[in-house]
């Protein structure tokens, strides 16, 4: 069968869907909580954790990269400076069978920076070229970037269309934007998150002067409806946060923008991760581990501060038993009537 393919999207990108992502979260996004977004989102496109170029290579590589096949499509966000050594472990992404390698260009921790990587890359775009470079000739899958409209306190927007212009040049035709700044020093991560004003008009200029390049937008993005709203401007829209702390928000925005398809009852969703857990405590892995993306879910609703509790409760989760999320949805369920 013959596919007709757009020459100005690579190898398998030109019939991706980047509508409905979540973003990429140290410490949040493991293999865990991407099988539960995964149950509330069918068709969203899930984000790794960052993984350095040093852990891949000098490390366990099965224990960053293992997945399960129900999370695709799913991204390996990599965290590195060295075209090489990023081509490299895109190589063993595509290998692992990951549908895009992403490169991070926006966190803007310390100890990111101290690696040379992160946001601080997009002061040397030329590096950054010869990364994408480097990574699309060792895989077929997208090469993506994500990244900052700008360093600390320069809002010009030529510093930002001269970063993608570059990318731009070496190949790169999909572009996850922050719609912020990163201020390198003074601010934690998380007021990076919340300090930097959001600029969804300087995204949109970039989506306007690339028009044959996809653009998602990220930040400040808490609300499906939102999101919607923002999705007739741009090519996607990444949440973050709010994937972790109201995750019903994804299968809301799901329902808006494919009401074709049938997204799975809550119950549903609560025997589908009872069924997980007990495969993953079999592996050894602790109750707990498995859960916490779950805590959540049930925000709003009556009952939703037992349903916390008790899968946050050390003594309850101490004995690695699945079955104490069924009970805690029998205890929301007595609490709804």
């Amino acid at each position: 069968m013959n596919v007709l393919v757009n020459p100005d999207f690579p190898t398998g990108a030109s019939d991706a869907d980047w509508r409905v992502c979540v973003a990429p979260m140290i410490d949040v996004t493991d293999r865990h909580c991407r099988y539960f977004h995964r149950l509330l989102a069918p068709k969203a496109r899930l984000y790794t954790e960052m993984i350095t170029t040093g852990a891949l290579l000098h490390g366990d590589v099965a224990r960053h990269l293992d997945f399960n096949d129900e999370e695709q499509p799913v991204a390996l966000q990599l965290g590195g400076c060295e075209p090489f050594a990023l081509a490299d472990c895109a190589r063993l992404g595509q290998q692992w069978g990951y549908d895009e390698i992403n490169l991070n260009c926006g966190c803007p921790s310390e100890r990111v920076q101290k690696g040379a990587f992160g946001a601080c890359l997009m002061a040397e775009p030329a590096l950054v070229a010869d990364c994408v470079k480097a990574m699309q000739d060792a895989v077929s899958v997208p090469v993506t970037v994500k990244h900052r409209l700008g360093l600390d306190y320069d809002e010009s927007y030529g510093f930002v269309r001269d970063f993608v212009g570059a990318l731009h040049i070496a190949g790169c035709r999909v572009f996850i934007v922050h719609a912020r700044n990163a201020v390198l020093k003074g601010l934690s991560p998380k007021d990076n998150r919340q300090i930097p004003p959001l600029r969804y008009e300087m995204a949109a200029r970039l989506k306007a002067d690339f028009p044959d390049s996809r653009f998602v937008l990220n930040g400040g993005i808490t609300l499906a409806g939102h999101a919607r709203e923002l999705l007739d401007g741009f090519d996607g829209v990444m949440l973050g946060r709010a994937a972790w702390h109201t995750p019903g928000v994804l299968s809301e925005l799901s329902r808006m923008c494919d009401p074709d398809v049938v997204l799975l009852e809550p119950g549903q969703v609560v025997h589908a991760m009872t069924d997980y857990a007990a495969r993953e405590v079999a592996k050894g892995v602790p109750l707990r581990i498995v859960v916490r993306p779950m805590l959540g879910w049930m925000g709003g609703r009556p009952g939703a501060r037992h349903w916390r509790r008790t899968l946050s409760d050390p003594k309850v989760l101490g004995g690695n038993d699945p079955q104490v999320i069924e009970q805690a949805w029998e205890a929301l369920a007595r609490n709804s009537d």
